[in-house]
């Protein structure tokens, strides 16, 4: 139990926005080696480097992570304040209100996966990334967002059409989202829509 809570630590979505920072290679060493505790003779053959160089490697992608991973965790019930507040400014359109509930360095991150539309880079700032979030039951007609939460972590699910649309997970500090990493990647989404125990078995 200990190591699958570990485990769903390892890859939460807090996590998987700090990793999107990371260059390709460092991003492999990282969840090869601190995810599936892969040896470095192994990694290296993956990543065509030397043994000596993927430690090195690892050990600049720990330090990147460590700093960058918040250092603070809000409570459950201090979270759902916040997710609650976002859906509802969400589902209003409400520009005014997504600007409380977000930090003014938000960042929102994508995965389409190259299959659906999602944003090339990643979304900086409040005001945009409330543009981005205030016009969506406007955009999307048949729309439903509500609360949810996954590996450990708040996030928020959005049906259009009654269909699994997009899952976002949150991180928040502050009581602000910080940052969001949103999924529409159709494989990924797939996986999400079937909640299974995460488990290293």
């Amino acid at each position: 139990m200990a190591d699958d809570v570990e485990l769903a630590e390892s890859v939460s979505f807090a996590v998987l926005t700090v990793l999107e920072t990371l260059g390709p290679v460092e991003r492999a060493v990282f969840v090869l080696r601190e995810v599936f505790e892969t040896p470095y003779d192994e990694i290296a053959a993956a990543v065509g480097r030397s043994p000596a160089a993927v430690r090195q490697i690892a050990h600049r992608a720990r330090e990147h992570v460590a700093a960058r991973r918040p250092r603070i965790r809000a409570s459950r019930a201090e979270q759902e304040i916040v997710v609650e507040r976002f859906l509802a400014a969400v589902r209003g359109g409400d520009l005014r209100e997504l600007l409380e509930v977000l930090a003014p360095d938000v960042v929102v991150v994508s995965d389409g996966g190259g299959v659906v539309t999602a944003a090339r880079r990643p979304v900086e700032g409040a005001e945009r990334v409330a543009a981005l979030f205030g016009g969506l039951a406007r955009l999307a007609g048949d729309f439903v967002a509500r609360p949810t939460w996954l590996n450990g972590g708040p996030a928020v699910r959005f049906d259009v059409g009654g269909v699994l649309d997009t899952v976002a997970g949150l991180v928040i500090s502050d009581g602000r989202i910080t940052r969001v990493y949103a999924v529409r990647n159709p494989q990924k989404l797939s996986r999400l829509d079937t909640e299974a125990p995460l488990s290293r078995s």
